[in-house]
């Protein structure tokens, strides 16, 4: 595994313990020698995340939409960074850079690259391991409103096993890394 997109949020969050999240996954890719994929903003805790992977040595690559990068979002220190028409172009490209992906808390734009991604699973577009960085329980109530889609009939059992869910970063990259698709399911029927 040679890189993970992140997918996160432009801002920091309520907490400060996302912050402090986000400059953890990065110390985890460092250490594992993955280079970042993600959405090439300079705020919030794409910001974070993309400053601590450079400060500790290692490689980033930012894709964001002409759009974004003329508000003056655009992240201007990074290895590499690709400007793209608009967001449709920007997660196909993170896509295609990427060996795996992860969630961590954010927004609607964070949800719908995860969704999309998890839907791309279902559909053999990819066979990419996703995770979920469970930062103080973020997920919990996703995790719990997938089941019960599971439990109505919406979800098939081997679409909730696509994603691993983690509070810790180590760990989790460490599983995105020893699996070719997620062996350990985020969503085990009680």
């Amino acid at each position: 595994m040679k890189s993970i997109a992140v997918y996160c949020g432009a801002s920091l969050g309520a907490k400060p313990v996302y912050a402090d999240a986000a400059r953890e996954l990065a110390r985890a890719l460092v250490e594992h020698n993955i280079g970042l994929v993600y959405g090439g903003g300079k705020v919030g805790l794409m910001g974070a995340i993309a400053d601590e992977v450079l400060r500790l040595g290692g490689e980033v690559t930012g894709v964001i939409p002409r759009a974004l990068l003329e508000r003056e979002v655009g992240h201007t220190g990074l290895t590499r960074q690709f400007v793209v028409k608009d967001m449709h172009e920007r997660k196909a490209m993170m896509s295609e850079l990427a060996d795996g992906f992860i969630a961590m808390p954010g927004g609607m734009g964070t949800l719908e690259e995860l969704f999309e991604m998890v839907t791309w699973w279902q559909l053999g577009i990819h066979s990419k391991p996703i995770g979920l960085l469970n930062t103080e329980g973020f997920w919990d109530g996703l995790v719990q409103f997938v089941r019960h889609q599971h439990d109505e009939g919406f979800v098939r059992q081997q679409h909730l096993d696509v994603m691993m869910v983690d509070a810790d970063s180590h760990s989790l990259v460490g599983r995105l890394r020893a699996a070719a698709v997620p062996s350990t399911p985020l969503f085990k029927s009680p």
